[in-house]
């Protein structure tokens, strides 16, 4: 993510313009949008956000700083930013990653996305959503809502000496009722785990799970 996020960076900084190629829509200080039901190629912004409408179809969608947001039913083989949050709004699809460094992750209900969701610091929720390809944070809370599956399994990584990560705060993860998450729960740092007594988990390594009855702990 970050050498195709540099790259973008350091072509629209020389550009000091949108460009446009091969239906590519790029923006610098400023947000780009594909409409709703609309077709585009990669969809770009440095100092903004992207904004890809409901059922409109596009390749990757990036930012170097701002959210990336994509609307119902909308797809895109990509979904990442640096500094900022991802949604995904009702039966949005993502072939590839969702991926922030810095920033939220939403999945709303349907939502599905076929490669890794993952972040550093922020939030993570996943409200009925689907993740093919696990989950993997350093620093995120992370609740995996009623209903939701994830395969891959959930990895949260033990903070590393650098910028990205100056937080000693312990984790909390919440897997809601009748949630499914299958593959390894590996927890490289403490956390505070909580699983619905109606949700379905793979093998748990370095936490262990507190039970709760009803919609939350």
């Amino acid at each position: 993510m970050r050498r195709t996020l540099l790259s973008l960076l350091i072509a629209l900084s020389v550009s000091g313009a949108a460009l446009a190629d091969d239906g590519d829509i790029s923006k610098v200080n400023g947000t780009a949008q594909v409409e709703a039901g609309q077709q585009a190629g990669d969809v770009s912004s440095v100092n903004g956000s992207v904004r890809v409408g409901d059922r409109a179809v596009v390749k990757e969608a990036s930012t170097v700083n701002g959210a990336v947001e994509l609307g119902e039913s909308a797809s895109a083989t990509k979904a990442e930013t640096v500094n900022g949050t991802v949604t995904l709004h009702e039966k949005a699809r993502v072939s590839g990653t969702v991926e922030t460094v810095n920033g939220r992750l939403k999945l709303e209900r349907g939502a599905d996305v076929r490669g890794q969701v993952s972040n550093v610091n922020g939030d993570i929720a996943i409200d009925g959503a689907h993740v093919a390809g696990g989950i993997e944070t350093v620093n995120a809370d992370i609740t995996i809502g009623e209903g939701s599956r994830i395969e891959g399994g959930i990895l949260v990584k033990k903070p590393t000496m650098s910028w990205f990560n100056h937080n000693d705060r312990t984790p909390k993860i919440v897997i809601g009722p009748h949630a499914v998450v299958q593959g390894t729960l590996k927890f490289e740092r403490e956390v505070e785990l909580y699983v619905s007594d109606t949700a379905t988990v793979g093998r748990i390594e370095g936490a262990t799970a507190k039970k709760f009855s009803g919609a939350a702990p």
